[in-house]
């Protein structure tokens, strides 16, 4: 059997045409779900649909078949692809009451990251954050110029030193025994909330609450650690100060991760 080409891109259920691509790529007016596939199941699919039903009401006033765009990503695995990531991105190529389009990439499955992250703040809180929208000109600004300086993420904060979310990830802390996450403008992403699913069912606290830089600078935390769809990571250092990466906590956050359950695509 001959290995399909990657990445495959289709829109509507076909491979993608020049013309179809037009739109999401001149208008980047839309917004999309990442996932990791292993063995054709997905963590989460709930999360993820209710995520893309949830946005397209907000932006068109119009919801998603779920089983419809389950049985888009199933035709772009085709049925050789057990294991990649894929993202569904939602659009509109016409105007006002028209139907909307499913465009699914699939590209090669992703590592999770290697070791404790290390964290650049940077003055910057994403517009309408709770959208995983389209675009993310600024948090792509940001990682690359924190990448120059060798960190692994940057780490959205505001100019009055509120701690927001990770450019692509969430952020959270350890305090006390019970994890806390930024009370603040942020995406709920799928894998944080996976995280507060295992927690709640392992008796584990949990809570949202302010966080600031002077906080971590003052070493009001025990840990810190930082999820999106590639896992669940330590932070060992945010700007120049130090975070523990040895707290029980962390460890029980990455087993309660590993342990959620996958669902068929």
């Amino acid at each position: 059997m001959t290995e399909p080409i990657l990445p495959i891109v289709e829109i509507d259920g076909r491979p993608a045409t020049a013309g179809q691509l037009l739109h999401p790529a001149l208008s980047g007016y839309g917004h999309f779900t990442a996932m990791q596939v292993r063995d054709r199941r997905v963590r989460a699919m709930d999360l993820h649909l209710s995520r893309l039903d949830t946005a397209s009401r907000e932006l068109w006033d119009t919801g998603l078949d779920g089983e419809l765009v389950r049985a888009h990503i199933r035709h772009a695995l085709g049925d050789s692809i057990s294991d990649a990531s894929v993202r569904v991105h939602v659009f509109r190529p016409g105007g006002p009451g028209d139907d909307l389009s499913f465009m699914v990439t699939v590209r090669g499955p992703a590592a999770p990251p290697g070791g404790p992250q290390r964290l650049r703040s940077v003055p910057y809180q994403r517009p309408v954050a709770h959208l995983k929208s389209l675009g993310g000109f600024a948090q792509g600004y940001y990682r690359d110029r924190v990448a120059a300086e060798g960190f692994d993420e940057a780490l959205l904060v505001a100019p009055d030193g509120t701690i927001a979310e990770g450019a692509i990830t969430n952020i959270g802390f350890v305090a006390d025994g019970t994890v806390v996450w930024p009370d603040a403008p942020a995406l709920a992403g799928i894998s944080m909330q996976v995280l507060q699913r295992q927690l709640t069912l392992h008796g584990v606290p949990w809570a949202h609450r302010p966080v600031r830089m002077a906080d971590v600078e003052s070493g009001a935390y025990e840990g810190a650690f930082v999820s999106n769809s590639h896992g669940v990571a330590a932070v060992g250092a945010i700007d120049g100060h130090r975070l523990p990466v040895d707290a029980e906590l962390l460890g029980t956050l990455a087993r309660l991760f590993d342990d959620a359950p996958w669902d068929p695509v």
